[in-house]
């Protein structure tokens, strides 16, 4: 049985969407084909049919897990010029910070195992990395005028790196006022990126 190219999207769509669940809960290594075909709802060959395997599938989540991200930022500057960072930090450490792990942001659930992940996978990240923080550092400009380029990227590494460090040490402690505390303290140095 021949399916339509509509069908065929559909089936990607819900495997990419569940695969990009599945590794945020579960990890790369705590992750099987088997666990991403029953969240999407298919069966290992149509799983197959998408992706050649499961770090096909992994590299696919990470890069549409930071596209995602870029996109928000992207969207929320449209809507906020002027206030988008306060906002988006407020967001971040907030409700991405407390969701569910499988609608957490894809920087701090997949960071750790693109660490161990093969080199394709390394630079797909890296390239998202890279455009995530060059959208973040545009909308740093009008916040800092006299800044180069650079700089206004050097901050938004540092942005960055203290908002997804700060979700995953207020995520993995076992008690919730440290983990408000945790969030607290870095929303407050983040605001003055």
């Amino acid at each position: 049985m021949r399916y339509s190219a509509e069908h065929k999207q559909e089936t990607r769509a819900r495997v990419m969407a569940a695969a990009g669940q599945v590794f945020r809960e579960q990890g790369y290594g705590g992750a099987g084909i088997d666990a991403v075909t029953k969240v999407a709802g298919v069966t290992n060959g149509a799983f197959y049919g998408h992706f050649k395997s499961k770090s096909a599938a992994f590299r696919t989540a990470v890069v549409s897990g930071l596209d995602e991200l870029r996109q928000g930022i992207a969207t929320l500057k449209a809507e906020q010029p002027k206030g988008w960072l306060k906002a988006f930090i407020s967001y971040y450490l907030g409700y991405k910070r407390t969701c569910g792990l499988g609608e957490a942001c894809a920087l701090p659930t997949f960071s750790p195992d693109v660490m161990r992940a093969d080199d394709k996978t390394r630079n797909a990240y890296t390239a998202e990395l890279l455009r995530l923080i060059d959208e973040i550092a545009g909308g740093l400009s009008a916040e800092s005028s006299g800044q180069s380029e650079s700089a206004r990227q050097d901050r938004a590494v540092v942005l960055l790196a203290m908002l997804s460090g700060g979700v995953t040490l207020a995520r993995a402690v076992s008690d919730p006022d440290l983990a408000e505390r945790i969030a607290r303290v870095v929303e407050a140095e983040a605001s003055k990126q």
